[in-house]
C-alpha cells in the first residue's frame, strides 16, 4: 500500500509527454517556500493499493502516447521506496513509462531497487551552498549530491529542477556553481529553471502556519532570461517552466 496525498492527470510540467502525476505523502525537507506543505507529515494522505494505482495508469495510457507516463512526486516519493519499486515495476510490465520526482536526500536497498525501475529521475537541486540549502531546507544537500552521483555513474536518466526564487536562489554565483558541479554529468538531459511562485501560500493560512517568503515577488522576465543565459552554456538543453 502507498499513502498517497493526490493525484493530477493530464500533467505536462512533470516528465515527458502527458501524464498521470501521483502526489504520495510524507517528506523530511520543510521547504520555505513548499508549494505542498500538506504533503509534508507521513500520517496524512490515503493508504491505496497499487493494483489501484496500475488501473489508473492504464485507464490513461491511450493518452499517453509514446513519450507519456506515470510521475511520482510528493512529498519525497523514496520514503516509500519499497512500494513505489512494486509500482514501477508492474507499471514496466504494463508499457508505461515511469518518473519519479525527488529531492535525493535518501539512498538505500530499496532506493535502488525502485530506480531499477525508473525511466527518468527528476531531481530537485534546491541550492548549491550547504548553509544556504539547509537555510531553504532544514537539510544539509550532502545526501542530495551523492544521490547524484549514484545516478551518473549508473548512467540513469536525469532532469535537472531548480526553483529560482528571488534573494534565494537566484545569485550569479550560485547559478554558475550548479552549472560548474553538473556540466560533465552525461546522464542529465535537461535543466528546468522553475520560476518562483506563491501558489500554495493559501495551504499555509488553513494550516495555520505563517508563511515564511511573504515578502518575496515573483520572478521577472528579466531574472528568468538572466538564470537562463547563465545557464544555458552548461546543460544540452535548458527550459524556463
Amino acid at each position: 500500500m502507498l499513502r498517497v496525498h493526490s493525484y493530477e492527470s493530464m500533467g505536462t510540467h512533470d516528465g515527458p509527454g502527458l501524464r498521470l502525476v501521483v502526489f504520495v505523502q510524507g517528506c523530511r525537507f520543510n521547504c520555505l517556500y513548499c508549494a505542498n506543505p500538506d504533503t509534508i507529515s507521513t500520517m496524512g494522505g490515503k493508504e491505496t493499493s497499487i493494483e489501484e494505482i496500475v488501473n489508473m495508469a492504464k485507464s490513461q495510457k491511450a493518452f499517453f502516447g509514446t513519450k507519456g507516463g506515470v510521475t511520482v512526486s510528493g512529498g519525497e516519493p523514496t520514503l516509500q521506496a519499497a512500494e513505489l519499486a512494486k509500482l514501477f515495476k508492474a507499471l514496466k510490465e504494463e508499457g508505461i513509462n515511469t518518473c519519479l520526482d525527488t529531492n535525493g536526500n535518501n539512498m538505500n536497498d530499496e532506493v535502488r531497487e525502485l530506480l531499477e525501475y525508473t525511466d527518468t529521475v527528476l531531481l530537485d537541486i534546491k541550492h548549491m551552498d550547504p548553509a544556504q540549502h539547509k537555510y531553504i531546507t532544514g537539510r544539509s544537500n550532502e545526501n542530495t549530491f551523492k544521490f547524484a552521483n549514484y545516478l551518473k555513474e549508473h548512467n540513469i536518466k536525469t532532469w535537472l529542477r531548480y526553483v529560482l526564487v528571488p534573494g534565494l536562489s537566484d545569485q550569479e554565483e550560485s547559478l554558475q556553481s550548479l552549472g560548474e558541479y553538473f556540466k560533465d554529468y552525461e546522464n542529465i538531459e535537461r535543466l528546468e529553471i522553475l520560476p518562483y511562485h506563491t501558489l500554495g501560500k493559501h495551504k499555509y493560512e488553513v494550516m495555520n502556519r505563517k508563511y515564511m517568503l511573504e515578502d518575496v515577488p515573483s520572478n521577472t522576465e528579466e531574472q528568468l532570461e538572466k538564470a537562463f543565459n547563465i545557464l544555458n552554456p552548461y546543460f544540452k538543453y535548458v527550459q524556463v517552466n
